[in-house]
């Protein structure tokens, strides 16, 4: 799932940077999407957090309702955006790169950061690795839009240079099974109930 709404949320590229909290909104956003999470009928095993306030902030009441502790996992940092952290997404639109970043993200490195294909390896690597933890268990993760995306996109065969075309909005759930080694999207973006994902 991706950390609740903050002050700058769809108008700042954050990244990385430290002290970014959730908003109002977002900390009624995590407290609904702990609620939510009681429809799964199933004790999740685990909750991993990205380290970032944000994220660590949006996984508080839901690891309080479930009696779990956060393990905080620096695989689940959002992207590494370089000398872009920090800068006005309406700016950097303007930018000659923009254009790459949304229809060619596998050629494209943030200056002084991460690439979008570096982004997405992490990710998968940290999400495959919590699941060898936790065979047939659910397992919470808290991450952020682009890493989640790329996961997502990834478990569903989809190429990187299309992965733009997902939207991951601030605490929705997106969810995916591992059953005999290949995973399976049951659902991505839910902001809704979660009723459908209970075990039949």
């Amino acid at each position: 799932m991706r950390h609740g709404t903050t002050a700058t949320t769809g108008s700042v590229l954050p990244g990385r940077a430290p002290g970014l909290h959730l908003s109002e909104r977002g900390i009624e956003q995590a407290t609904a999407l702990a609620e939510r999470l009681m429809e799964l009928g199933r004790r999740p095993a685990a909750i991993y957090v990205s380290p970032l306030e944000r994220a660590r902030e949006t996984a508080a009441p839901i690891a309080k309702a479930l009696k779990l502790k956060p393990v905080v996992d620096k695989g689940l940092l959002e992207c590494d955006f370089g000398l872009w952290t920090g800068k006005r997404l309406a700016t950097l639109a303007r930018r000659p790169e923009w254009r790459t970043i949304q229809h060619s993200p596998s050629t494209f490195r943030f200056p002084e950061g991460e690439s979008f294909s570096e982004m997405q390896s992490r990710m998968w690597e940290t999400v495959t690795k919590i699941v060898k933890n936790h065979r047939n268990r659910t397992v919470i993760v808290v991450s952020h839009a682009d890493p989640i995306k790329a996961a997502v996109t990834y478990a569903q065969g989809v190429p990187l240079d299309l992965f733009q075309r997902t939207v991951i909005s601030p605490c929705s759930l997106s969810a995916v099974a591992f059953s005999g080694g290949t995973p399976v999207v049951l659902c991505v973006n839910n902001t809704g109930s979660l009723r459908e994902l209970s075990p039949s």
